[in-house]
């Protein structure tokens, strides 16, 4: 992708799973990736060190305001500048609406939805000052059309997506631009843990595509909007679904 290399992206979230994936193909592209997750990276940078690019793990919560933040200087400290934030990190807790538990609302809210706030408030002054900069963030189909079990969840998809609306309308004049990715039903592991039975005849039968989605081509989304090709895409929602919501 044009003007992707030795841009500075930081991926929360990015130590597995999409997340991993968005990580290898930017690194792929010459940037310079930071792996911000709660989890180990350790696996994760190694393996882009291998393939030859630049990376740095930072452990980042991101319900934790002063956390992200140290994130973000951290990211400072190394690379000087902030040219992509993509908004990864995500939790599920599944339940019918009748037996959702507060605590599961909480919980999920405040990584998916609060998460995305305290990252986007954390690396908008410097991606200001720079009058440049990139803030993709993890929607979902079930975002935008509902799904059983998962009041919590859609909830805070479909709340990500008014937020980066919003921000684009405020901020495109000062260079900056944010877009949405909403996956369709891809094949991490914890998808992948799903037995194949149910896979095939609850899920992979109703996506027009007969597959699951890979998480490189979520990833291959992310570094196209993230590139200059993408430059005048700005407050979109982009499905990447194999069809399943036609």
């Amino acid at each position: 992708m044009r003007g992707l290399k030795d841009k500075v992206v930081i991926i929360t979230g990015g130590a597995a799973g999409i997340g991993k994936a968005t990580a290898l193909r930017f690194a792929e592209e010459g940037a310079k990736v930071v792996v911000a997750d709660y989890a180990d990276g350790a696996q994760t940078i190694q393996e882009i060190k291998t393939a030859g690019a630049q990376a740095i793990y930072i452990q980042a919560d991101v319900t934790n305001p002063d956390n992200v933040k140290e994130m973000v200087n951290k990211t400072l400290e190394a690379y000087g500048r902030i040219d992509v934030l993509i908004n990864n990190a995500g939790i599920t807790k599944d339940s019918m609406m009748k037996k959702m538990a507060k605590e599961a609302w909480d919980a999920v809210i405040a990584v998916n939805l609060t998460g995305v706030f305290n990252c986007t408030s954390a690396v908008l002054p410097t991606m200001l000052q720079q009058n440049f900069g990139v803030v993709l963030t993890a929607s979902s189909v079930v975002g935008l059309y509902g799904n059983l079990g998962q009041t919590n969840y859609a909830a805070t998809k479909w709340g990500v997506i008014g937020m980066t609306k919003t921000w684009a309308k405020e901020m495109a004049k000062y260079g900056l631009r944010f877009n949405c990715v909403a996956p369709g039903f891809i094949g991490t592991e914890m998808v992948r843990k799903i037995p194949e039975q149910v896979l095939q005849e609850k899920i992979i039968i109703k996506i027009p595509a007969g597959r699951l989605g890979e998480p490189e081509e979520i990833g291959a989304i992310y570094a196209f909007l993230a590139s200059d090709d993408a430059k005048y895409i700005n407050g979109a929602v982009i499905s990447v679904d194999g069809a399943c919501t036609l």
